[in-house]
């Protein structure tokens, strides 16, 4: 292999990895922060995507969750079981069919008081079509696949 090739296939990588998911929380994390910067808590007061900000963040099961307020940030750290994502924040629909998908944070449902994130909109609208069935089958599988740091990007 010569230097040019090389250098095109280490640019490649870099840029490759550069663009996925780090696995370093406890939590599915972009940008270095769980739901990639969302507030968790606007899912439940605002029922939409509400980007966070550093300047009110707290860190949960070694994942750093971005708020857009100090208000959310406090209810967060009183109950952060009620407002994190189910399935460590991977893709619910992934989840129920037996593996871990990157999400889209403004692909959501709240059901039953429990936030579900998915990959992207196209998915989500799959999901909404059996949420009670996914959710059961989620359920079965994340005691197992949650150990796994295969993701799909």
């Amino acid at each position: 292999m010569n230097r040019t090739t090389a250098l095109g296939l280490a640019t490649g990588l870099l840029i490759l990895l550069g663009t996925m998911p780090i696995l370093a929380g406890g939590f599915f994390e972009r940008d270095g922060t769980a739901i990639g910067g969302y507030d968790p808590v606007a899912y439940f007061a605002e029922m939409k995507p509400v980007k966070g900000s550093p300047d009110f963040s707290a860190t949960y099961q070694g994942s750093t969750f971005f708020f857009s307020s100090a208000a959310h940030r406090d209810l967060f750290t009183a109950d952060p079981a009620k407002f994190a994502p189910q399935y460590g924040g991977y893709c619910a629909f992934g989840m129920a069919k037996g593996y871990k998908a990157a999400i889209d944070p403004t692909a959501f449902t709240v059901v039953e008081d429990k936030l579900y994130l998915n990959y992207n909109g196209t998915v989500r609208a799959l999901w909404v079509l059996d949420i009670p069935g996914y959710v059961k089958k989620a359920d079965r599988n994340w005691p197992e696949v949650r150990t796994s740091t295969n993701v799909i990007p």
